[in-house]
């Protein structure tokens, strides 16, 4: 990698209230040819405005510029500048039309464009969000220059394409292409306009009036269908639940949910035509805990019809809003009225760590207002605490107002800000009006001060403490249950207000206190050392998923903390896993045992033999064929170290009743075969050749990385660099793979060459990817001062890319923490 600065400036946000002041945007009319080349394609937009004169700017990133014509006066098209065409108006209206190429982009942003190595089938779509627009179009990429979209798209003539309003083909074009003319949108944010385009797979109902929709890849066609009526069930559930919460009905058409290769996040809730990540259309046997997990996120995606879509932040800072209330109704909706009723489980397994651990880190920030100076700033913050900790205050804040005002509130939001932009004081002035009262405090403690309480059980003095984060002083109320147990398996649940910094309780002698198991409020609940010594003699006794997800995050927390052992974890996961009924509870904890306590134990060749003993008595005790079969399975897989055992179960020897080697499983095994040396790269070659599929590339990326040998860190160590090209998803399970406890023999030099690196990587990964590549390939497993120090001299740099030292600053931080696990419990660090 070589120095370079980055292509495109972001917008400021003193750019955008200045641009916002002077520009009202009246229409796009773009017209695209996804027909004409495999790399780029040529893109007219017509913008009409008005300004009230003087100088601003377009975004444009474009691979060449063709012409420019602003109120039909050429301009030249070199004065293109970082991603900028300036521009000197008058007071009144304006037509802009900018002739551009636009490149095919691989990154998950943009219009990206993948070839399906099943079939050699090309898909198309496109991801806005957060300022990638205006390398599909030209725009003012702001989310508050709002305005109506008209498309018209030359595709190969066997595509379909589905954009965000309804559109339609009609006839044909040049060579083998045909044309297809899409209605006027609603006015949308750049950021949500997309279009998706390919020989999808298609698949359509309706609801109440409302055209469903449902698009995948023609070589995952059957397993779409398999999940449409699911599918199909869950989006007319909460379509009929949204409806009668917010009394405002969908307005933007067709309601297409599309799922799509190679997408970075879970999801984007782009109006009229939403993109999922296509792995969410399971090919493979999945355990109820996935499940979960889709139907939440289509429930999340619904949400934002209304919070995001109707009403959009103004400015990125209000981000959290559009996710923060996205994840509380879409885990809300998904558990009153979908099938999943133990959603808010699944939450507290999979959601809350990740929001306490970003809150401890140095890189926190407040939910709200958390200075957004422009838009690669605020991509930073797209975070567990815009999402868990920001929808945990919501549910607080709806536990306060009730269900009347609350989403009074919301509607009269809705309503007066109806396809507009607003901010937060917008949002709390309609509560105002709903009758919330004074909410101020509330406000300014919860929402604009970073940071977890931690509220901690103090035995000898018989009192919860409450102390506010340091460097982050706050006054909060926290309205929790306290659960009571006893060595026989008993709990005793009662509500407790915590409103100063010492509160007394009563707890007897022998029994354990576990704080807030419920999740009711946002804080950190600490476990005094008697009661986690109890939590592993209850914790097989209790059938109650909630005080036992209370309970892995109470001790989540300490092990985060320093202030649980390895052994304790281990301890307590040996108590518990036998009787575990719940696909979270395996899953969440088996991936924290395998992927962080085995490493930081005094043996972890001990621990995780230890572990996969856990996961074989699970295994045996499953019934057949159940999803916890599944899940003990695959915990049994990533624990394993014996390679006749694991390359019998590729050939089929020794696999429990109800348990099918699907391609899921098969490739769980060859990475895990990897991984302890059990296979070579020829063979994990053969496999991929063997099933040529887009997943199999992903895996056997993985499995490459995972190989204890120079040539395979070698081999990952190109796509790092960008030697050698590789997808998105390919990239981030180099990343993952490659740092294997255990194989320092052959990481170790790359320890330092990552750290020399990083710096410029920038050159040849960009956005959502640069973030993944800094955060997947950090050496994690390097458990030395040392590399810490190493770290630490980075993040200091100037000029040091925002993305890259935003991840860098997070994962030293967990470096250094498992660091102190080691030092704290016996395994000293050089």
């Amino acid at each position: 990698m070589a120095n370079s600065e980055s292509p495109y400036r972001s917008l400021q946000l003193t750019e955008a209230r200045a641009r916002f002041e002077m520009i009202r945007v009246t229409s796009y009319d773009v017209r695209l040819d996804l027909a004409r080349d495999e790399k780029s394609f040529p893109s007219i937009t017509t913008i009409r405005f008005t300004s009230t004169g003087g100088s601003t700017f377009v975004d444009l990133k474009a691979t060449r510029v063709n012409r420019i014509l602003l109120d039909g006066e050429d301009l030249p098209p070199d004065r293109v500048v970082r991603g900028r065409l300036p521009l000197t108006t008058l007071d009144g209206e304006h037509e802009l039309v900018v002739d551009a190429v636009m490149p095919f982009r691989t990154d998950g942003e943009g219009l990206h464009r993948s070839v399906d190595p099943a079939d050699g089938r090309h898909y198309v779509y496109g991801m806005s969000f957060m300022d990638a627009a205006p390398s599909i179009f030209a725009c003012f990429d702001q989310p508050d220059l709002k305005a109506p979209f008209t498309f018209h798209v030359t595709a190969p003539a066997d595509w379909t394409v589905i954009g965000n309003a309804p559109g339609q083909q009609v006839g044909a074009g040049p060579g083998n292409s045909t044309l297809w003319e899409f209605e006027q949108s609603l006015p949308l944010s750049t950021y949500f306009v997309t279009l998706v385009a390919g020989p999808w797979h298609m698949v359509h109902d309706q609801h109440d009036g409302i055209p469903l929709s449902l698009s995948a890849r023609q070589s995952i066609a059957e397993h779409l269908d398999r999940d449409a009526e699911e599918l199909f069930t869950m989006t007319k559930q909460c379509f009929d639940e949204f409806h009668r919460l917010f009394g405002i009905r969908y307005p933007f058409g067709n309601y297409h949910q599309a799922f799509v290769p190679e997408f970075n996040a879970g999801a984007m809730e782009n109006p009229g035509c939403i993109t999922f990540r296509d792995p969410l259309v399971f090919t493979s046997k999945v355990t109820r805990s996935e499940r979960i997990q889709r139907a939440t996120t289509v429930a999340h995606e619904m949400a934002h019809q209304w919070f995001g879509n109707i009403t959009t932040p103004k400015w990125w800072d209000d981000l959290w809003l559009n996710e923060s209330f996205a994840e509380y109704m879409g885990n809300r909706v998904a558990a009153d009225v979908t099938e999943y009723d133990d959603a808010w489980v699944h939450v507290s397994y999979t959601r809350r760590q990740w929001g306490l651990i970003a809150d401890q880190r140095p890189s926190t920030h407040p939910v709200a207002g958390n200075g957004a100076v422009d838009a690669t700033a605020a991509l930073q913050d797209f975070d567990g605490i815009s999402y868990a900790k920001g929808s945990t205050i919501l549910k607080q804040l709806n536990a306060r107002l009730g269900d009347d005002i609350f989403f009074a509130g919301a509607i009269d939001h809705f309503t007066r800000h109806r396809f507009g932009n607003a901010t937060m004081a917008d949002l709390f002035d309609s509560w105002d009006r709903a009758g919330a009262g004074d909410l101020s405090s509330f406000t300014s403690n919860w929402l604009r001060t970073a940071g977890p309480d931690t509220l901690r059980f103090d035995r000898d003095a018989g009192v919860i403490t409450r102390t506010s984060p340091e460097g982050h002083p706050a006054v909060r109320e926290h309205t929790v249950q306290i659960a009571r147990s006893t060595p026989r398996g008993e709990w005793a649940i009662s509500a407790l207000t915590i409103d100063d910094d010492s509160v007394p309780v009563e707890v007897a002698p022998g029994q354990g206190l576990l704080i807030d198991p419920a999740q009711d409020t946002w804080a950190l609940p600490l476990p005094d050392t008697d009661s986690v010594e109890v939590f592993g003699h209850t914790i097989g006794a209790t059938d109650d998923p909630t005080i036992r997800s209370g309970i892995w995050n109470s001790v989540g927390s300490a092990f985060h903390n320093a202030e649980v052992s390895p052994d304790d974890v281990l301890a307590l996961a040996e108590a518990s896993l036998p009787g575990e009924t719940h696909d979270d509870a395996l899953k969440m904890t088996l991936r924290l045992l395998t992927g962080k306590v085995a490493a930081l134990s005094s043996d972890p060749e001990v621990a995780l033999a230890r572990i996969h003993t856990a996961a074989l008595t699970v295994l045996e005790a499953a019934a057949a064929g159940s999803t916890r079969q599944l899940a003990a399975f695959q915990g049994a897989v990533g624990s394993c170290v014996d390679t006749t055992a694991l390359r019998g179960w590729l050939d089929g020897a020794g696999i429990p009743d109800g348990i099918d080697l699907d391609d899921d499983l098969r490739w769980r095994v060859l990475v895990r075969l990897a991984s302890v040396g059990g296979i070579d790269l020829p063979g994990l070659d053969a496999e991929r050749n063997a099933a040529a599929t887009a997943q199999a590339a992903v895996d056997h990326a993985r499995a490459v990385a995972s190989l204890p040998s120079a040539t395979a860190k070698a081999w990952a160590w190109q796509r790092f660099t960008g030697e050698v090209p590789a997808s998105n998803y390919e990239l981030e399970a180099c990343g993952l793979g490659f740092w294997r406890a255990g194989q320092e023999e052959f990481t170790a030099k790359y320890v330092d060459r990552y750290f020399a690196e990083i710096p410029v990587a920038s050159r040849v990964h960009s956005g959502w990817v640069l973030g993944d590549v800094t955060e997947a390939w950090f050496p994690i497993t390097s458990l030395s001062t040392r590399t810490v120090g190493l770290a630490e001299a980075v993040i200091g740099r100037d000029g040091l890319d925002l993305t890259v030292r935003r991840n860098l600053v997070d994962m030293t931080d967990e470096l250094r923490r498992r660091v102190a696990v080691r030092t704290r419990f016996g395994v000293p660090s050089p």
